[in-house]
């Protein structure tokens, strides 16, 4: 009722929100504190200019929803409180804490299916790519934005033209964060998402195939990475053999061995080994693919894989 009441005085909402985080401790206020959310960003996009509401605001938000989130509660966020996260991304664009903040939160909301579409409604593909521009050396704020990509690009509603325009920027994310597993994962993700769309150009699918075997070389042991980045290069590896040639002759060893290691490490589970079928399923397209797998004993990890799941 305070803020309600007092909803135009910057320094009322800012002790309100203040006031509320002394909840977020007692995991039992978490109920009280979800019909909360959209006073917050109500307060936050009312007083945008305010940086020091809009860390508390998103400081507070996120609190709330990582219990939500351990809670197993659903969320039910409308574009209200989307459309106050991208007036605060927009307007304080250069802010490197707060954009943490805020990616961080646009992530977790993203995995919501209306979320994410409000998100796509509201222009926040074009936000998200110029935040990565600007802050690529930035660990965390890459892994949301990728996060988030991976959320907006699978659906079929979304400007082809806009998804064209995340490719290099996704790939240099992965480019830089090679040794970084989480930030790899997400970007290997996103570029799957983005391959799904057929947002690569012809000569985009040589180097992302590059990109990706790279990936998969220096994270071997991250299941989610090794089954998407598998899947990302089948859906290359569909369109066109030229990411099925790289795949076996790229100069920093062949395709076929990165995924008889990564099969071998991750024999036991049902995705990885679903995911490394579904490319070489794509692979046997081409005559000269087959020949290198027969010479590399393919047939052997197949029977392996077999023998692991007779039933699948």
């Amino acid at each position: 009722e305070f803020m309600q009441a007092f909803w135009d005085i910057e320094e009322a909402q800012a002790k309100a929100i203040q006031h509320l985080g002394s909840f977020v401790r007692d995991k039992s206020a978490l109920p009280y504190l979800l019909t909360c959310t959209e006073l917050i960003t109500l307060a936050m996009k009312t007083h945008v200019d305010s940086l020091k509401l809009q860390v508390d605001g998103c400081s507070l938000l996120l609190e709330i929803l990582s219990q939500a989130v351990e809670q197993d509660v659903v969320l039910a966020l409308d574009e209200n409180v989307t459309s106050s996260l991208l007036d605060t991304l927009r307007t304080h664009s250069e802010n490197e804490e707060l954009l943490s903040l805020v990616c961080t939160l646009l992530m977790m909301i993203s995995a919501n299916e209306v979320a994410a579409e409000n998100l796509r409604e509201a222009g926040a593909i074009p936000d998200l790519l110029s935040v990565l521009r600007n802050f690529l050396h930035n660990e965390k704020i890459c892994l949301s934005c990728c996060g988030v990509l991976w959320s907006l690009a699978v659906s079929e509603n979304v400007d082809q033209a806009l998804l064209r325009s995340a490719v290099p920027v996704t790939s240099a994310v992965l480019q830089e964060h090679l040794q970084n597993g989480a930030v790899s994962e997400a970007a290997c993700s996103a570029l799957w998402a983005l391959s799904l769309q057929g947002c690569l150009t012809e000569n985009e699918y040589d180097p992302t195939t590059a990109l990706l075997l790279d990936a998969l070389s220096t994270n071997p042991e991250r299941p989610v990475l090794v089954k998407n980045t598998c899947l990302a290069l089948a859906s290359l590896i569909r369109l066109s053999e030229i990411p099925a040639l790289r795949f076996i002759r790229d100069s920093k060893g062949s395709g076929i061995n990165l995924i008889k290691a990564a099969c071998h490490l991750h024999l036991n589970d049902a995705g990885v080994v679903e995911g490394i079928c579904v490319l070489l399923n794509e692979m046997v397209q081409y005559d000269e693919v087959v020949l290198e797998m027969v010479s590399q004993k393919m047939e052997e990890l197949l029977f392996d894989m077999k023998s692991n799941f007779p039933f699948s």
